[in-house]
Parts: structure tokens; sequence; C-alpha cells
């Protein structure tokens, strides 16, 4: 599989970043930023300290490679600094699964169905250690979004709605990225990529993913990637690490599902055109299969014509 390094820039300025990189729509690792404290404060010993025994709910899982689809781990309740501790561990004395389980935190608002994620309302006192680069405008704000990873912890590849920026904080991560040009290369179920092992993928099974070109970048602490709407991503945490994602909308507001409090729901449009082409192949459906496979192939002819980017293959 070809790998394409991500670009790291260094001192980008609000006005460059608009200007040079976020009308390519590519990603780009942004050095030497100004983020506060946290980089320096945010040590296991702190972390415990700066927010208590709160509840949080955090997925917990006996192998390294986390699964949405298959749901290869469970939520378990736990109070944050003994998460924090926990979480920093590599073997546990107390577990839920095996004493090399490993634990990720993403945070959510009070109520996840209805409420977004801010660490503003959900880790007040955290959040004064962080300044976030105000490189969108303040009302595109949509979300920000606390995380803690166990090292060796592998997140699925999916994609978001929305351009968002990974700050990380503490520790190193693997970020590996897909196009949305290669969606169809990545064996999507809804939002997410049924390829699970990106290193060693199983080629019988999704013998296209080859053709996937593979983005690449590593992440130290102070690091930020900025991750643009529809680009996959699947995180590899190398060591234990805290990180902040931040979702601003870059469509107008009316685009977005309201009920949407993940920034990973389809927008309207979307959602409305995929359910009327549901309704189109099952109205084919009437027509023998010689006659239904001749009008599918022009039907995607027709898709290509009128909706696919002329500057892409």
């Amino acid at each position: 599989q070809p790998v394409e390094p991500v670009p790291r820039l260094s001192g980008v300025t609000r006005e460059r970043f608009l200007r040079d990189v976020y009308t390519r729509r590519k990603p780009v690792v942004l050095q030497g930023l100004e983020l506060g404290a946290c980089t320096t404060k945010w040590t296991v010993d702190y972390l415990s300290r700066a927010e208590g025994s709160k509840e949080v709910k955090v997925h917990v899982s006996a192998v390294p490679q986390m699964d949405f689809l298959s749901k290869n781990f469970v939520y378990r309740t736990l109070p944050f600094d003994v998460f924090v501790r926990r979480a920093a561990e590599v073997k546990h004395k107390e577990y839920f699964l095996s004493e090399d389980e490993k634990y990720y935190l993403r945070s959510v608002g009070e109520d996840a169905r209805k409420d977004i994620a801010d660490i503003r309302k959900q880790f007040p006192i955290l959040a004064e250690d962080v300044l976030i680069p105000e490189y969108f405008e303040k009302e595109w704000f949509f979300s920000s979004v606390f995380r803690i990873s166990s090292a060796g912890l592998q997140l699925w590849t999916h994609y978001d709605v929305m351009d968002n920026f990974l700050i990380q904080v503490t520790g190193k991560k693997r970020i590996v990225l897909y196009s949305p040009q290669d969606a169809l290369y990545l064996y999507l179920s809804g939002t997410k990529s049924e390829v699970l092992n990106v290193d060693n993928p199983d080629l019988e099974k999704y013998p296209l993913f080859v053709k996937a070109t593979r983005y690449e970048c590593f992440l130290e602490a102070g690091d930020v990637l900025f991750i643009p709407a529809l680009w996959f991503h699947n995180v590899l945490s190398e060591e234990f690490g805290v990180a902040l994602n931040v979702f601003w909308k870059h469509l107008p507001a009316e685009s977005y599902d309201k009920s949407d409090t993940y920034g990973n729901k389809d927008p309207m449009a979307a959602s409305r055109a995929i359910q009327i082409l549901d309704r189109a192949l099952k109205t084919l459906e009437e027509l023998p299969e010689e006659y239904r496979d001749f009008y599918a192939r022009r039907m995607v002819l027709r898709i290509q014509e009128k909706a696919y980017r002329n500057d892409f293959g």
C-alpha cells in the first residue's frame, strides 16, 4: 500500500492556516502552537487530583484493537482518578476483563443523546490549562472532546462530518488516514471501515483495500493534527496519552442533523439522497436480473457524470 507522510508545518499563523492549509482540504500536522500549561502540567498525579473522583463512563477492551462494529469492548463506570491511574498502568491489579485490558475515555455531554462534549463543562478545572487554537470562527465551534487512552490501544477507522483539530497534549500517537476519494476501497459500514487491521489487512476478505493510499503521521506532545471532514482516520496510542479533539461546523448550520451530538451523522441532504437511492434500488428489483444490471450500471454512470469531482480519477 503506498504511504504518504502527512506534512508537518511549524509556526503557522491563523492567516496562513486559512490561506494555505484549510483550502487544500488535506491533513497537516501543526507544530509549535501555543496550547497553554496543559502540555507540561497534565501528569497522571495532576489529572487525578484536578478532577477528583467524579464518575466517568469508559470503554474497556481485552484486546488492543477496538472494533465498534462487533463491539468487542464493554462500557464501565469508574471514578475519574481511578480511571486515569488504571489507564496509565500496563498490568492491572484491579480489572474488569483481564490484567492487561485497555482503557479509553471519550468525553460526552451530561446527557450523551442531547448534549455535546465540551471540556469547559465536563472538566472545567482542566479546561483552564488549555488554549485551543482559534483558527476558526467562534460561532462555528461544535464540541471539544477530551480523550484518554491506554498505551497500545487502537481505534477503528472512521470519518467525521466536521473539520477538527486533534490536539495531542501528552503521549505519542500514530495516525493513519485515508482520503474521502478512497471510500470505495475501505469496505464501509456507515461511517466506519470494516478493515480493522490496517497494518496487516485480510486481503482475501478486503482485496480492494490495497488500492487506498495510506497517509501517516506520528503525533508528539504539543502537536496538532488538522483532520478535514470526511477524511478517514485510524488512531494508535503508542503511549498512555491525553488528547483534545475540537470540532467545528464549516457548512451552514442547517446542513447538520440537529440530533448529532458526536459530529458523525451525515449531513441532512446526504441522508435524504441515500434514502432516495435506496428507494430507487428497491424499484429496480421489479425488473429481471439482466435489466436490473443494465439500468444499475446506467445509474452509476449518471452519478459519476453529475456528482463526481472532475479533478479526481
